[in-house]
């Protein structure tokens, strides 16, 4: 007991009370366990580290017998804050819970919650100290050649080098790579139930550059999936075609510029740049493609539609977003300059309308693969780039110069001509403003962790919080670091809410964004709406 901080017991409770607070999407006892331990560890090493430099600089102490006094009323205090929080838990998911259309919940289960945290917290809070000792310990070794404050950043300065050094190598590297084989070999996995397409237009079949086999499990499911002709014609009518899906696994090519030949090659044998529309797309981290994405585009356009994708990753978007995102923006990269070189040696009368899609990390990849200066004397038409990342440079950008007065979760930005956002609350195919020649549609919604996280959180109010979006909690604010925490465990945990919010994108709102991106034709307003009713699409 002697050891412990007065100071960091309080304000660990106090952050761990904090994190019990509502966020962007409601978190199960799990995440909330998880969260609340790493609340309270950092709250108490900011204590527990002011309390140290308090003693380091020889400042008055309190007596022994009152030091002890003081530790028990503050761990009692602590206790209390602790007990208080978790009794109201239950109230504030519910705030949460209601904005994105679920369910109330009885109890946040608040035993599970206090032990899950109290185990994260002693872990976490046993390893910082480990790092502590292994500083002092260092220290203690400059002692005879330097002052001894002047050892002690020394020590510190070393340890914190060996222990980054360490977290490299061992942690991303040798974990990152565990990771990537284990997702591997859940790739190479094929359903006995599904089989090879027979028709040689679609990728995988006897007839394809790519095998079946080296589609891996997400370009299967993509190519497996497409809409069919009797279904596309049952909205557009006769004239309806099968939609083109052209899709490229990490097992089909042994480098980046040989999977993006690779699509090049079978896009031209299946015939997409013959099509109406040409979609170059950049799928999550694990390969995953949005069905509602192509579905409602292929219906839109009737089936007039090519697809080309190309997968970078076996990791799910989160972890590859935060310890390998380059490889996202170089596989985008290496496919657009690819398919976007041979579409500009095309006649421009017959050549396809060319756009962009990314979902998720998919967005941020495909956001850095365009360079607009090489597309000044022949751009694109549009792209559409859904969820994106706080990684998105060109999307943050934007953002911080929107026009004065509209809010950060749904910018305006100049007169709207080259780049407009679209939540499930606007129908940015409805404006009437002019397009320039490049349309750019962002799909966010404000309850979406995976956009709105930012490092900045940590010591900055985000200004999407002024005003707040629709479906984001009144009780939500923001608190030094536990706002952090709070986000970082959301983006884990933002499939967690029903479609229309958080992570999840409907296909409503995605046949809007294509409408405002693509233009189909022979589509009037009560048609669209019909067709906004219909999803699951029958195929």
């Amino acid at each position: 007991m002697s050891r412990l901080s007065a100071s960091g017991l309080l304000l660990g409770a106090c952050l761990f009370a904090a994190s019990l607070t509502p966020s962007l999407v409601p978190r199960d006892f799990l995440f909330q366990g998880v969260l609340g331990g790493f609340a309270f560890a950092l709250g108490y090493w900011i204590g527990k580290i002011g309390q140290l430099l308090w003693r380091f600089l020889e400042l008055p102490v309190l007596p022994p017998r009152v030091w002890r006094a003081v530790l028990w009323a503050a761990a009692g205090l602590a206790v209390g804050t602790a007990l208080v929080a978790l009794s109201r838990a239950a109230e504030w998911q519910n705030s949460v819970r209601v904005k994105v259309g679920m369910e109330d919940v009885a109890t946040a289960h608040p035993i599970y919650v206090a032990v899950i945290a109290l185990v994260t917290a002693a872990v976490v809070l046993g390893l910082v100290r480990m790092v502590i000792l292994f500083v002092v310990s260092l220290s203690r070794r400059f002692y005879a050649r330097v002052p001894r404050r002047i050892s002690v950043g020394l020590g510190g300065l070393v340890a914190i080098a060996l222990v980054a050094m360490l977290a490299d190598g061992l942690v991303t590297r040798v974990g990152m790579a565990a990771l990537d084989d284990m997702f591997q070999l859940r790739d190479l996995m094929i359903d006995p139930e599904t089989e090879a397409p027979h028709e040689a237009h679609r990728a995988g079949s006897a007839e394809s550059l790519v095998t079946w086999e080296e589609l891996g499990a997400a370009g299967r499911d993509f190519v497996n999936d497409a809409q069919t002709v009797e279904h596309i014609a049952g909205w557009t009518g006769a004239g309806a075609k099968a939609p083109l899906r052209v899709y490229v696994g990490l097992n089909s090519a042994p480098t980046v510029a040989d999977r993006a030949r690779l699509a090049l090659d079978e896009l031209i044998r299946v015939g997409g740049f013959e099509r109406r529309v040409l979609v170059i797309a950049t799928p999550t981290g694990t390969g995953w493609m949005d069905e509602a994405a192509f579905d409602t585009l292929e219906v839109l356009h009737g089936g007039d539609v090519a697809t080309v994708a190309m997968q970078y990753s076996y990791l799910s978007s989160y972890v590859s977003m935060m310890v390998e995102p380059g490889i996202s923006s170089e596989s985008a990269r290496a496919l657009f300059t690819a398919v976007y070189d041979h579409w500009r040696s095309l006649p421009e009368q017959t050549r396809p309308r060319l756009y962009l899609f990314g979902l998720s990390l998919g967005s941020f990849g495909s956001e850095r693969a365009t360079r607009l200066y090489e597309m000044l004397t022949d751009p694109i038409q549009g792209a559409l780039w859904v969820g994106p990342p706080f990684l998105n440079s060109v999307h943050s950008d934007i953002t911080r110069r929107r026009n004065p007065g509209s809010p950060a979760w749904r910018p305006e930005y100049g007169d709207g001509a080259f780049v407009r956002f679209k939540n499930q609350y606007n129908a940015v195919a409805e404006d009437p403003r002019p397009w320039g020649p490049i349309r750019i549609v962002y799909l966010q919604y404000a309850s979406d962790p995976v956009v709105f996280f930012d490092p900045a959180a940590f010591f900055r109010r985000p200004d999407w919080l002024t005003p707040r979006g629709p479906d984001v909690s009144e009780q939500l604010h923001w608190v030094p670091g536990v706002t952090f925490l709070q986000l970082l465990v959301d983006m884990a945990n933002s499939l967690v809410t029903p479609m229309g919010h958080g992570h999840e994108y409907a296909h409503r709102d995605y046949i809007d964004a294509w409408v405002a991106v693509t233009e189909p034709e022979g589509w009037d307003p009560e048609d669209l709406i019909r067709f906004k009713k219909s999803f699951p699409l029958v195929r």
